[in-house]
């Protein structure tokens, strides 16, 4: 068994003839430039890349694999310079019926083995998506209907960032994924924690102890990417070996689960649109305690303390710990020409994150650095909290 760093939520900005594809992501997210950025400087081993339900990304893979540069596996999966997997997923908005008889809106990522699959799956949600080669469309289906649909192309369906106040099941859709999943909630092995969230606060819902735990970038920049990521154990790189460990098979299995702090997540508190400042909330108000205004966003602490149905959060014993990790780009002081020198020397991130010692990094940079990058790594640095789509920052900062 080996031990690999994966992280399964990366956009696409535009397609190699500049076709929009994610309108929010960089233009230079592109098929080509995630494998590079994957395999030159972040050194992760497994991505997966969300949005490649286009057509037009369909193509520009197709174009990839007949120039040489990557080649389909019989056990799923396009491997790159032969040390990445790209794992082709799908991200879907789904439309589900609340409880008080409105619905709400989530989103979720299909993953599948091969091009053949995701363009077959395409075909068929071209039907339900009014625009088929944009990502994160809303489809006129529910999370259970496309379930279906994904296992009819041998994929499977991971629930998107759970509990963000916008686009996710517990944060506006839900207070248990069992009622929008029924009887198929057991194949849903897995689920995305989100930026705003962890283990801990994840733990507080009964119904998650069996199920697998993720924490991915959801990258829309290419320096995004492993901003959070897994370290998951299994015997190489390929799609059904990652279904093995996220369905923790033989010895297979998330061994650690690399975010941030969820301080640092941009919807980890309530924040009022009117005092323009994150705001404790009294759970389950509705309102701002301060001016009373309905004009809220409530966080991702907030909500769990109104939807959790256990007293103290208590993890399973299948729980790997979770690890808070500040990435390179916040920490204060360290630029891209900072980073850069460091990858030049040290070859790639996870290098820097996971095996640099003080020393390594002090004969590079200088023991200022050195002293931030290790604070980082050790959970040291002071958080002030994000809230209402803006970021967390270290403080300093």
């Amino acid at each position: 068994m080996e031990k690999y760093f994966v992280d399964l939520h990366v956009h696409i900005g535009r397609s190699e003839n500049n076709k929009p594809i994610k309108i929010t992501a960089a233009k230079s997210l592109n098929f080509a430039n995630i494998a590079k950025e994957c395999v030159e400087r972040k050194g992760i081993n497994i991505v997966g890349i969300v949005d490649c339900g286009s057509p037009y990304i369909q193509q520009d893979i197709q174009d990839f694999l007949n120039k040489g540069e990557a080649y389909e596996i019989e056990q799923g999966g396009i491997i790159y310079k032969d040390s990445l997997c790209i794992i082709l997923g799908s991200e879907i908005e789904t439309v589900e019926q609340r409880e008080d008889g409105k619905n709400g809106s989530a989103h979720n990522v299909c993953f599948f083995p091969t091009l053949k699959d995701i363009k077959d799956f395409s075909n068929e949600m071209s039907k339900h998506i009014k625009n088929i080669t944009l990502s994160s469309q809303r489809s006129d289906l529910n999370a259970r209907e496309l379930l279906h649909i994904a296992q009819r192309y041998n994929g499977f369906l991971m629930p998107a960032h759970c509990f963000t106040p916008h686009k996710s099941f517990y944060g506006n859709c839900t207070d248990r994924l069992q009622k929008i999943f029924k009887e198929d909630f057991k194949d849903i092995f897995c689920i995305e924690l989100g930026l705003s969230s962890d283990t801990y606060l994840a733990d507080k819902i009964s119904e998650l102890e069996t199920k697998t735990f993720l924490t991915n970038s959801d990258a829309h920049s290419l320096p995004k990417i492993a901003r959070e990521y897994n370290v998951i154990q299994m015997e190489n790189i390929s799609f059904k070996e990652l279904v093995k460990a996220l369905k923790r098979e033989n010895n297979r299995g998330v061994i650690s689960n690399y975010g941030l702090d969820p301080k640092l997540g941009k919807y980890h508190r309530t924040f009022c649109e009117i005092c323009e400042k994150n705001v404790e909330m009294p759970a389950p108000a509705l309102t701002c305690p301060d001016c009373d205004s309905r004009n809220i966003t409530t966080g991702v602490l907030d909500r769990i303390e109104v939807i959790k149905d256990k007293k103290e959060s208590i993890s399973p014993q299948i729980r790997p710990p979770y690890v808070y990790q500040i990435p390179l780009q916040f920490i204060p002081g360290i630029g891209s020409k900072t980073i850069t020198k460091l990858i030049e020397y040290f070859g790639t991130e996870m290098n820097i994150l996971h095996r640099a010692t003080f020393d390594d990094i002090a004969s590079v940079v200088g023991e200022k650095y050195a002293n931030l990058i290790i604070q980082a790594r050790e959970g040291k640095l002071k958080v002030v909290e994000g809230g209402g789509g803006i970021y967390g920052k270290i403080a300093g900062a």
